[in-house]
Order: C-alpha cells, then sequence, then structure tokens
C-alpha cells in the first residue's frame, strides 16, 4: 500500500520495479529483498505509491514515472479497483488518440484509527489520503476489557456517521511495544493490558481487521507517508508524552527489532537512584523526561498546589509561572541529555519530536538542542524538528499501519491471507 511507511530497502526494488524511482528513498523505504515471486506485489505498491502522490493520474503517466511496462500497469490497476484501493474518474481531452483515464485513490474506502493512551481514546475515521472525516475523545478506565468495549462502542458510532462507505479496517497507535507476529502488546508499562487480546477482542465487536502499532512507530510511519522526511535514511522519532517512546529508521530501513522491542530508549537507566518506573526498574531516561517528570518537577517547587495536568502546567509556563518554567527547562535539559545516548548510538541526521512536548517547543527547543550537543563525539549533530500537532500524526499514523499491513507486499512477505 502506499505506505511510505514501512519500506526498508531501496535496491532490490529498483532493480526489480522501476529503473530511476523519482523519490527513491521515501518511495522504496519500506520494500525489503524479496524474491522474485514478491516482484508483483511490490510493483503494485509502487504504482499505488504513485497514484497517492500525483492522483488523478493516468495509466500512461504511471507507466512513465514508475518506468514498468504500460500492461504491467494496467494489469495492476485493474486489481487495484477490484480491491477498491483506486477509481477510475474523468478522461482527459489530449491532441490525438483515446482519452486516458484518470485514476485517484479511493475516497469511498475509510479506515478507523485510534490514538489510546493511559486515560483517554482520540477515535477517528480517516481516508486514504489522510484526511479526518469525524473525531471523537473519550475516557478510558484501566480495565482492558471494558476499554475496549468503550473503544468498539465509539467506533460503531463514528462508522453510523458515513453511511455507505466501506471501511478497510482498524489502527490503534499504542504507548507499548506490539509483536509483529501476533499483533500483541509484549511491553506497554504504562498500560495494564500486556496480557489482553486488544486487537483480537476489538476485532469481534467490530468485524473489522485491526492492527496495533507503538505510538512513536506510528508517528514516524505517518511522516513517511506525508513526505515529511524526503530524502532521510537516518532518523529518530522521540514521542514525550506520559513516557518516551522512540521510533528509528536506519539506513532506510524501519527498524523493529526482535519481537518489535527495538527503541525504548525510554527505559535505558540513567540514573540508578532516579524514581522508580512503571517498567519495574530505578532512574529510567523516561522518569526525567517524560511529562510526569515535568509534573513532579513542578510539585516539588509548588508542593501545595494540587495536581495538575500537562496542559495545565504548560498555560501556566505560557503566563510566566516561574516554578512552571523552571520544572519544563529542567524536563528540556533531561531530553537533551537524553539524546546524547541516541546521537552516539545512531548518528541520526535528523531528530523528530512528537507528543505533549510539541506544544511547548520554541520554549524547548534551545535547552534541548544545547544539552544534546555538549555530548556530541564528532560532527555537528541532528537536526530537531517538531513535527507539530503530535495527535494527528498518531492517527495518521495509525491509518498507515493498516494501509501497510493490507497491502499485497506485506501479506506476501508475512503470509498473511488477503483480505475478503
Amino acid at each position: 500500500m502506499p505506505r511510505n511507511s514501512t519500506r526498508p530497502n531501496a535496491s532490490a526494488a529498483k532493480a526489480q520495479a522501476a529503473p530511476s524511482p523519482q523519490r527513491a528513498v521515501r518511495e522504496l523505504a519500506y520494500v525489503e529483498v524479496a524474491s522474485s515471486e514478491l516482484t508483483r506485489d511490490i510493483n503494485r505498491d509502487l504504482v499505488l505509491e504513485y497514484i497517492r502522490s500525483a492522483q488523478p493520474i493516468s495509466r500512461v503517466d504511471l507507466a512513465r514515472k514508475s518506468g514498468l511496462q504500460p500492461s504491467t500497469v494496467s494489469s495492476i490497476v485493474e486489481q487495484l479497483k477490484e480491491e477498491r484501493w483506486v477509481k477510475e474518474g474523468a478522461t482527459v481531452k489530449t491532441a490525438r488518440g483515446r482519452r486516458p483515464t484518470q485514476i485517484s485513490l479511493n475516497d469511498d474506502l475509510l479506515i478507523l484509527v485510534a490514538d489510546v493512551r493511559p486515560t483517554q481514546a482520540v477515535l477517528a475515521v480517516v481516508d486514504l489520503n489522510g484526511h479526518f472525516l469525524s473525531r471523537l475523545v473519550t475516557p478510558l478506565p484501566t480495565d482492558p476489557a471494558s476499554s475496549v468495549k468503550i473503544l468498539a462502542e465509539g467506533m460503531n458510532r463514528l462508522r453510523a456517521e458515513h453511511p455507505g462507505k466501506v471501511f478497510e479496517g482498524v489502527g490503534l497507535s499504542v504507548p507499548g511495544r506490539v509483536d509483529p507476529k501476533t499483533n500483541r502488546l509484549v511491553l506497554v508499562p504504562n498500560l495494564k493490558w500486556k496480557d489482553y487480546d486488544i486487537g483480537g477482542k476489538l476485532a469481534e465487536a467490530l468485524g473489522l481487521g485491526v492492527e496495533l502499532e507503538n505510538d512513536a512507530n506510528a508517528c514516524l510511519l505517518s511522516e513517511l507517508w506525508f513526505g515529511h522526511v524526503d530524502g532521510l535514511r537516518n532518523v529518530v522519532l522521540i514521542a514525550i508524552s506520559e513516557g518516551v517512546g522512540a521510533a528509528v529508521l536506519a539506513e532506510g530501513r524501519l527498524v523493529g527489532g526482535r519481537d518489535g522491542l527495538a527503541g525504548e530508549f525510554g527505559h535505558i537507566c540513567v540514573d540508578t537512584s532516579g524514581p522508580r518506573c512503571e517498567c519495574g526498574k530505578n532512574g529510567c531516561w523516561e522518569m526525567f523526561a517524560s511529562s510526569r517528570a515535568a509534573l513532579r518537577y513542578y510539585a516539588e517547587l509548588e508542593p501545595r498546589a494540587g495536581k495538575l495536568t500537562m496542559q495545565e502546567l504548560i498555560g501556566l509556563a505560557v503566563n510566566k509561572d516561574k516554578s512552571a518554567l523552571a520544572a519544563l527547562e529542567r524536563q528540556s535539559e533531561q531530553i537533551g541529555k537524553g539524546l546524547r545516548m541516541i546521537t552516539a548510538a545512531l548518528s541520526p541526521e535528523v531528530i523528530l519530536f512528537a507528543g505533549d512536548i510539541t506544544t511547548f517547543w520554541e520554549f524547548s527547543h534551545a535547552i534541548i538542542e544545547r544539552e544534546c550537543r555538549a555530548g556530541l563525539l564528532a560532527g555537528d549533530g541532528p537536526r530537531l524538528l517538531s513535527i507539530g500537532d503530535g495527535e494527528l500524526a498518531l492517527l495518521r499514523g495509525a491509518a498507515a499501519v493498516v494501509l501497510q499491513r493490507h497491502s499485497g507486499y506485506y501479506r506476501s512477505a508475512h503470509g498473511r491471507k488477503p483480505r475478503d
């Protein structure tokens, strides 16, 4: 599917699909070295990507852009029409010859998505172009069975708002790590959902396939999908909210690691005498750099202030409250210090930031950069960029996960059955 999301290796697809794609790094970032029987699926996903990025587009232009034979393109387009990914539109008048039909993504095919947090979930309906058609925020209890029931009720409510549309599936962005083989949570310190089959239970309730993905990975998928990191092969995304998550693009490949556990920098110990983390260990980076850490810093300075939310703390800082500013400054310093291990280990070109940190980026950016640069081994270090509205990125990323995992290439490579 057009998931500029998980294309890990460009070289094999270049040889088998297109001699010289115009945006090779982004467009082919998720194509692994494939055996010849997967070539058609790779080509299919390549064609779909060109449709997404250049729509409306004719078969002739698809063949020219992709480097594939016109007969191959035509066959793939027919397959995509049967699978409901694309639709034909108007014809275009030309100087001579047959009028070409324009191909676009099917805006009647929708995806249900959710950004799941420890206390609430943001639900939405997204189309194949990443446009948001509906949105709903709902509180979540700690009990996973009750939470799944609430998620299903909310999604059914959103689905009812779009009669006549087809829903491809459900994507969940979650604050934990997901085993790609089982689609189940294997590490989720800030939610008590590890031993519960959220995806399976929600699929039963909705009658749709459900895909789970770590929130940081979902954000990076979104950035890859919409081309915000074009031309980059080494990127780390840090998601900072209740916890600290990370996603890694290394040499054009999205790194999952064994059982999908790669990228847990938030649970690396930086101070053995530090506070106890939800993972059971003391002094994790998360305990110094997360939103919860900032709230703790403020409570230490203002013990009589009562319990605040992160949004309330940021509001105080905007109004020049000295203790709030000091708490955010301390958090920013700890974020920057933690980045030193990331730059030393991975040497990324860019580090992207998502989550609560983006709402006070103008204040925190210089502090984070100063602390990060203080630990550089050599060179100028990575660029540090905020992706802006992290919530939208998480929801778009959840949609990208569905598109990726329902693609021909992914299904062939992972032994999944085609959808009905």
